[in-house]
């Protein structure tokens, strides 16, 4: 694992940041787990797959494709009490333990369809194998509603019949003592309840002597009591003793199930990982996309090679106002270990250290990188930060001495395959005291071939690069006229601090500032000066390079134009093709289980209906499902009816306009609107109907046709 210093330095470089947004991409707890539980790693092969893992996921993203990762339930408390003796599930428990067997079919019958490509996710399920007896063994007691199934045992079967029939004797008892009590004049408003799980009449308090039966309870105003009658209490006695029977050999044919599932608890267990693995991926691909994140070349060398870059953070939130970021280019390596950048306060040095620090800890953690693909990272086995106000109530420390303490460290621990950061190297101390030991420090560090980058202010340290081999000077650019930063590193040459220009630009009186410049040393000032005559030339240079790079650009992209866009149209037609093929094949899957679940609904009503209307009823379900189709059909010939001779207009709806449908493409006048309801004439006939059902159209006129002549 990496090693970091100091331990809050993944906070400090934001990374807690980045979980949040990852976490929040993730649908099961089994994948907010692994954000929780997530690593750095310093095994190259271990980052490269998982990198590997996250970049086929997003290309599955990109292609439109949908990979069946749909199981999203938390049945961690059901595994653990599968895993203990005698325990009985339920059966929406069980039926949980079904839909994540078959979604595992789904995805392994994915892979077998896509069987050259994602290599990486495929291996992750390489030793899965979908268990048909979990889905078969579940099925054929437990329904898609999680019911226990009439034909799950033969006692079922008769107990539920007989049951069934006792309950028709009831309410037919019930019935006629309803119908004779009402005839006397007995019966309340309500007529009936149920209390204490029994059936009873609603009588009023001044003839409860003379109905015969059991006294359950009366109304708030004593004016009403509820009475079980006593033709029905010994019917309704075999009804709760047919109920109980019921209910314990449910109990026997779910514990029998239980401990048939159970046998399969370590497959279970490992297709709900598997299930959460995948939705893990699925989150840090998401992430990636947001922040047009992208899988970087990596080297077993501690380096790194950073193109196009962008601070995560600062990208996301510059986006969400419309914002652009600009990218950041800038290299480490074994030649060139140290990168010290020097420029004015609030120019993007931090800024600068803080983006290479994040995206390390993000490829290292195996998330993509908000960087070109071109970019290399190497594999780091220790980072240290020094970045803020360190300074330490707690054990005394000054903002200084709390410094030198990590510098301590730092020259003690690092070498090698050390990645390091320094904000303000020095700061705290006597100007001249402090660069002396900031320059004594960064020669140790170079010493020990550690790579990392320091922002300062010191002169002394921005004149290293010509005395120290492997450290090399970077400037945060600045424009003077606009006294604005630009946010943009120019590795080469140090940059100047700005010092009398922002005095002057912020109004401090001239007098100040000239026996300010009276005060500084004299090579000092000329040095300073030079540093920034020369980077303002860098700005200007670096502009014109800039605007003759757009217009070479330009001329390339013209030349190349027509072959991209023949290449462009034929990729389009091709990934249509396949977006096309994928969404009809989604929904015919989608349209035959919905179609599956309501027939075995229709099956399951037509066995409990008893009353030939009952019966009449599930063959009209029936023919709405049957002939749904076919309606489907017909609204598609109206509509086509409707689209020739009206035109859509929108808008508000007012009295007399012309509307139209949205669903079944009816058209009529509208005559009143009542707040969301309004009435609308079609044909001769008035309907009230919701006003948002319907869009304003007008007749299109038809083509006059030409008169001979």
């Amino acid at each position: 694992m990496l090693h970091l210093y100091p331990a809050h330095a993944a906070e400090a470089l934001e990374f807690n940041k980045i979980c949040t947004l990852l976490a929040e991409k993730c649908r099961t707890d089994a994948a907010r787990e692994r954000v929780e539980a997530i690593r750095f790693h310093t095994k190259l092969d271990y980052v490269q797959r998982e990198l590997e893992e996250t970049n086929e996921y997003k290309s599955v993203l990109d292609s439109g494709d949908m990979f069946p990762n749909d199981f999203t339930n938390n049945i961690a408390k059901e595994l653990k009490l599968l895993s203990i003796p005698r325990s009985v599930l339920d059966g929406k428990q069980l039926l949980q333990f079904h839909n994540l067997a078959l979604s595992i079919k789904d995805m392994l019958q994915w892979f077998k369809n896509h069987e050259e490509l994602y290599d990486n996710l495929r291996n992750l399920s390489a030793n899965i194998s979908y268990e048909k007896e979990v889905v078969e063994v579940i099925a054929a007691v437990i329904d898609e509603l999680g019911n226990v199934r009439d034909n799950a045992s033969r006692e079922l079967v008769q107990i539920r019949s007989d049951l069934s029939r006792q309950r028709t004797n009831v309410r037919k008892a019930f019935e006629r003592i309803l119908k004779k009590l009402g005839r006397q004049g007995y019966l309340a408003d309500i007529s009936e309840s149920f209390l204490n799980g029994r059936r009873t009449v609603a009588i009023q308090a001044e003839h409860k002597r003379i109905v015969k039966g059991i006294l359950h309870g009366e109304s708030d105003s004593q004016r009403t009591v509820f009475l079980e009658p006593e033709e029905t209490i010994e019917l309704n006695n075999e009804v709760a003793a047919l109920e109980r029977a019921e209910a314990k050999e449910i109990r026997r044919i779910l514990a029998d199930t239980t401990t048939q599932v159970a046998l399969y608890h370590p497959i279970l267990e490992a297709y709900y990982h598997l299930c959460g693995l995948y939705d893990f991926i699925r989150a840090k691909a998401l992430l990636a996309k947001d922040m047009n994140a992208n899988m970087p070349r990596l080297t077993p060398h501690p380096s790194f090679q950073l193109v196009k870059a962008f601070h995560p953070l600062l990208f996301l939130h510059n986006k969400a106002q419309n914002k652009p970021t600009l990218p950041l280019n800038i290299s480490l390596d074994r030649h060139q270990r140290i990168l010290i950048i020097s420029g004015p306060n609030a120019g993007g040095k931090t800024v600068t250290m803080k983006t290479v620090g994040l995206l390390q800890l993000m490829a290292q953690a195996g998330l993509l990188i908000p960087a070109d693909a071109t970019s290399e990272v190497g594999i780091f086995k220790q980072v240290m930060i020094h970045i803020g106000d360190t300074q330490s109530i707690e054990h005394e420390l000054s903002t200084y001495s709390a410094h030198l303490q990590d510098m301590k460290y730092f020259m003690q621990f690092a070498n090698g395959k050390t990645l390091f950061f320094i904000d303000e190297l020095g700061s705290g101390s006597d100007p001249n005291l402090g660069g002396s030991f900031a320059e004594a420090i960064v020669e140790h560090l170079a010493k020990k071939h550690a790579l990392g980058v320091i922002t300062t202010h010191y002169l002394n340290l921005k004149v290293m690069a010509g005395k120290v081999q492997g450290i090399v000077n970077g400037a945060m650019a600045f424009d003077e006229q606009k006294l604005e930063p630009l946010y943009q590193l120019t590795v080469g040459k140090p940059g100047s601090s700005y010092t009398f220009a922002i005095a002057q630009r912020t109004g401090l009186p001239k007098e100040i500032i000239e026996r300010a410049r009276e005060l500084t040393e004299r090579e000092h000032f000329k040095l300073d000066k030079m540093l920034l005559k020369t980077e303002q030339q860098s700005v200007r240079i670096g502009k014109k390079e800039k605007e003759l790079n757009k217009k070479l650009k330009e001329a390339e992209e013209a030349k190349e134009k027509f072959e991209r866009e023949t290449d462009k149209e034929k990729q389009k037609q091709h990934y249509q093709t396949l977006k096309l093929q994928n969404q009809i094949k989604k929904e015919e899957l989608e349209y035959l289980r919905d179609m599956e679940r309501k027939f075995k609904q229709i099956i399951h009503d037509w066995k409990k209906a008893e009353k030939p209307e009952d019966k009449k009823e599930v063959i009209n379900a029936a023919e709405k499902v049957l002939f749904k189709k076919k309606q489907i059909q017909a609204n598609a010939a109206i509509a086509k009816k409707a689209d020739k001779n009206y035109k859509t207009i929108g808008g508000e709806p007012k009295t007399g306009d012309l509307v139209r449908h949205k669903k079944n493409h009816q058209v009529g006048t509208l005559q009143s609107i009542d707040g969301k309801s309004a009435l609308v004439l079609i044909g001769k006939m008035p309907f009230t109907v919701k006003l948002e059902e319907w869009v304003v159209v007008s007749k299109k006129e038809k083509p006059k046709k030409a008169k001979n002549k």
